[in-house]
C-alpha cells in the first residue's frame, strides 16, 4: 500500500479547525502532518484531534519542508492566489479555499503554473464531491424531469460582525464571493453550460455586498437565485423541468444545515426522496484530490471549471444595479 499523502495547512483558520482539518485527518490516503501558524494558541484545536501534528511558526517553513506533499490554503480571499503560487513553486500540490481568485483572469496564472509544474491545483469547491450533486447531475442529464426549464437557488445566513473577514472589503469579503459560488457553480455543474445573459441587483453595506438577486439565461433554461449574509439561514436548489421537479434541501452545508435529501416530484409517482445522511463532502474532496494525484483520475472541478464560476461572479458585479 502506498504511503499516505502528507498535508499541511497554511494558517489556523476556524473553518480549517472545525471542518477541513478533521476531514484531511479522516480521509483515506491522507495524513494531516503540518500546520503553519505564528500563534501557538490557535494550534490547540488541531492538536486535539491530531496530537502528532507538527506546528510550524511560519508559512514559508511549512512550504519548504520536504516531508509535506500538499498544501491546503484557507487564508483570507485576497491572499489565495499569492500563496497558492508560492506553494506550487515550492513543489507542493495545492487545494485552496474558494474563491480561489478575486477576478477570473487571475486563474490564468494558476493554470499556467499548474501546467508548468505538473502539480495538482484546485479550488476547494466541495459540493461537487457529494453524491447528492453527482446524482442530480445524472438525473437532469438523463431526463428524469424532462426538458429542464428553470433553475432556482437560495443561500443565506446572518453575519453582522464588522470584524469578520466576510464583512471586510479589503480582504475580499462579501456574499457573492463567499456563497454566490455555490448557487452559480451548482447550476453550471449540473447543466454543463454557461449563462448567456445576466441581470442582477445588489445591496451593499460598507462596500461589501450583503444581498444579491440574480437572473440569467442559460442556453436551454432560465435561472434565478439570491444570496445574502443578512437573512435567516436558508438554502435550497430547484431544477424545474417539463415533467418534474428536483429539490435539494441541504445542497451546500450537508449535515450542518440538515440532512442532504433529493426530492423528485413527478405527477404520477408523487414525491420520491433519496437521503444521504452520512456523506461528508470535505472528506470526499480530500480523497478525490488524492486519487487525481496518484492515479490521474478525472477531477470534478478543475481550475477551468472554477474560473467559469468566477467569470459569472465578475459579470454579476459588472451588470448589477444597486438596491
Amino acid at each position: 500500500m502506498s504511503e499516505p499523502m502528507r498535508w499541511g495547512i497554511l494558517g489556523a483558520s476556524n473553518f480549517a479547525s472545525k471542518h477541513m482539518g478533521p476531514a484531511i485527518h479522516a480521509a483515506r490516503g491522507a495524513k494531516l502532518a503540518g500546520l503553519a501558524t505564528s500563534n501557538p494558541d490557535k494550534a490547540a484545536g488541531f492538536l486535539e484531534f491530531c496530537p502528532d501534528l507538527q506546528v510550524f511558526d511560519s508559512y514559508d517553513a511549512l512550504l519548504t519542508d520536504p516531508a509535506i506533499d500538499t498544501i491546503y490554503v484557507p487564508l483570507p480571499n485576497h491572499l489565495h492566489v499569492e500563496w497558492s503560487l508560492k506553494a506550487l513553486d515550492a513543489g507542493k500540490h495545492v487545494l485552496c479555499e474558494k474563491p480561489m481568485t478575486m477576478q477570473a483572469d487571475e486563474f490564468d496564472q494558476l493554470i499556467a503554473k499548474r501546467d508548468d509544474t505538473g502539480l495538482m491545483a484546485a479550488e476547494a469547491y466541495m459540493i461537487v464531491h457529494h453524491p447528492q450533486w453527482q446524482r442530480v447531475r445524472q438525473m437532469v442529464q438523463d431526463g428524469a424531469i424532462g426538458k429542464l426549464v428553470h433553475i432556482g437557488g437560495r443561500f443565506s445566513f446572518t453575519n453582522r460582525d464588522a470584524s469578520n473577514i466576510r464583512n471586510r472589503a479589503e480582504v475580499g469579503g462579501g456574499g457573492l464571493r463567499d456563497i454566490g459560488v455555490y448557487v452559480f457553480g451548482a447550476a453550471r455543474f449540473v447543466t454543463g453550460a454557461e449563462p448567456d445573459e445576466i441581470a442582477a441587483r445588489v445591496r451593499w453595506e460598507n462596500c461589501v455586498d450583503v444581498f444579491a438577486d440574480v437572473q440569467a439565461e442559460f442556453p436551454d433554461c432560465t435561472y434565478s437565485a439570491y444570496v445574502s449574509t443578512r437573512m435567516h439561514p436558508y438554502q435550497e436548489m430547484l431544477f424545474h423541468g417539463e415533467a418534474g421537479v428536483i429539490r435539494l434541501t441541504a445542497p451546500f452545508n450537508a449535515q450542518v444545515f440538515g440532512e442532504a435529501r433529493i426530492e423528485l416530484h413527478q405527477p404520477d409517482l408523487g414525491v420520491r426522496v433519496e437521503r444521504f445522511p452520512a456523506d461528508n463532502h470535505y472528506v470526499l474532496q480530500v480523497e478525490a484530490f488524492g486519487r487525481t494525484v496518484r492515479e490521474g483520475a478525472e477531477y470534478p472541478c478543475p481550475l477551468e471549471f472554477s474560473k467559469g464560476t468566477q467569470v459569472m461572479i465578475d459579470r454579476v458585479f459588472d451588470v448589477a444595479r444597486t438596491l
